[in-house]
């Protein structure tokens, strides 16, 4: 099985990189992605973790953001860590995650809710990246929500009155970015409705000709016509369709493998990056 996306204590997932690992090998897949948002941390532990038979797909969810300012996620896998632009770009990223945190617990305060930055801080994994899943377990832990899933849904989500967006790159420019770092670019979870406002039909073709190479059809947050909808758009342009978990251990109902990639789909993403930089043990 092949599950090309999914999340460890380097970011907002609950598991070690190395727990992750062990998870995934218990389950039966055999090719995993690691996609940490905005980071490359975990990929030093995940691969000293790698089961004989398994394969790992190091890379991470880049965040990105629409001219409307629509929020868009981009997976960017087998990319050259060493790429300083790539790397610039992320560090930049995660450093205005803090300044956005903040804003978003003003407002919060001034709406009568008491939570504080270190609060927040207090959930965060030792190098991992700062993101709302950790203000929903410090709202927990204050006992205002019972789980991360009532913290999105009642306060956390893209329309909430306390949502502010934060620094990210465009979608295309993250694609270019992701190229020139010679890695392949997947747009995660485009149709995913529940989680707010999604890019129009219109904008893959201006992501294609970034060098958009797939997208992530089959996600447990896009509805069967949805997920229909984007396989009509990977046809018409040529690209490759893959479906994922989005695991992210405790935080999400999102099991390991419950949607998986075909092995075929696989091997031509892979063939699109520019080295072949699949870990494999």
């Amino acid at each position: 099985m092949i599950d090309l996306h999914t999340h460890s204590l380097a970011s907002d997932g609950t598991d070690t990189p190395g727990d992750l690992i062990n998870k995934a090998h218990a389950r039966g897949i055999t090719v995993l992605g690691l996609m940490d948002h905005d980071t490359v941390a975990g990929w030093e532990e995940a691969s000293q973790y790698l089961r004989t038979g398994m394969s790992l797909v190091l890379g991470s969810e880049i965040s990105c953001q629409t001219l409307d300012g629509t929020s868009v996620h981009m997976l960017g896998m087998l990319f050259d860590k060493e790429n300083t632009e790539l790397a610039e770009v992320l560090a930049t990223t995660r450093d205005n995650r803090l300044t956005r945190m903040s804003r978003i617990i003003a407002r919060m305060n001034e709406a009568g809710i008491e939570i504080t930055i270190d609060d927040v801080l207090a959930q965060l994994a030792p190098g991992a990246t700062l993101g709302r899943p950790h203000l929903a377990d410090a709202l927990i832990a204050k006992k205002i929500v019972k789980s991360r899933d009532e913290a999105f849904t009642e306060l956390l989500h893209n329309n909430s009155k306390f949502y502010i967006s934060h620094y990210s790159p465009t979608p295309e420019d993250a694609i270019k970015l992701i190229k020139r770092a010679g890695g392949v670019a997947v747009i995660a979870h485009p149709l995913a409705s529940l989680r707010g406002r999604t890019v129009s039909i219109e904008s893959f073709g201006s992501m294609v000709e970034a060098g958009l190479d797939g997208i992530e059809v089959s996600h447990r947050d896009q509805s069967t016509e949805e997920s229909e909808l984007l396989r009509g758009i990977v046809d018409q342009y040529g690209i490759i369709a893959t479906g994922s978990s989005d695991y992210h251990g405790n935080g999400k109902l999102n099991e390991l493998a419950e949607f998986t990639t075909k092995p075929e789909d696989f091997e031509a993403l892979e063939a699109r990056a520019n080295a072949r930089r699949v870990v494999r043990k």
